[in-house]
């Protein structure tokens, strides 16, 4: 007859192992900052320097409901918000990325200036098309 197979309950297993929190907090001195500014809506994601997101905040996220999140000052806010904790944490300097064509990126940029982060980059990524869409068909007559 076959052993009858042993079954540990949670409690035993992690008895022994030490609890981490999820979230740690890591001294993070550079950054890029990467600001995404459509008509509708502003985005601010902050990332280290290997590319992995440590905070990020939006407009729709911070409060402002329909045509407001596009505003400038809904870009302000939106990025006092996501810096905010990094600069506690010790951020010095950053670079930015800023891509789209909304109001609210001129109001970011001001925004991460006035935060106290030194920025080395600030660079445009906007996607622009090289030669655009290929037209429609003729119409028939």
């Amino acid at each position: 007859m076959a052993k009858p197979i042993r079954r540990y309950s949670n409690y035993s297993l992690r008895k022994n192992k030490r609890i981490r929190l999820r979230k740690n907090i890591r001294k993070i001195p550079k950054g890029i900052i990467h600001v995404q500014a459509s008509f509708s809506n502003t985005i601010v994601t902050i990332t280290d320097v290997e590319g992995r997101v440590v905070t990020w905040a939006s407009a729709g996220a911070c409060g402002f409901k329909g045509r407001r999140r596009g505003t400038p000052f809904a870009a302000q806010t939106t990025t006092k918000n996501a810096i905010q904790p990094l600069v506690n944490q010790g951020m010095k300097r950053a670079n930015v990325l800023i891509k789209g064509i909304g109001r609210g990126r001129d109001a970011a940029l001001r925004a991460i200036g006035r935060s106290g982060v030194r920025l080395n980059l600030i660079r445009d990524i906007t996607p622009i098309p090289h030669n655009g869409c290929r037209p429609p068909k003729k119409r028939r007559t």
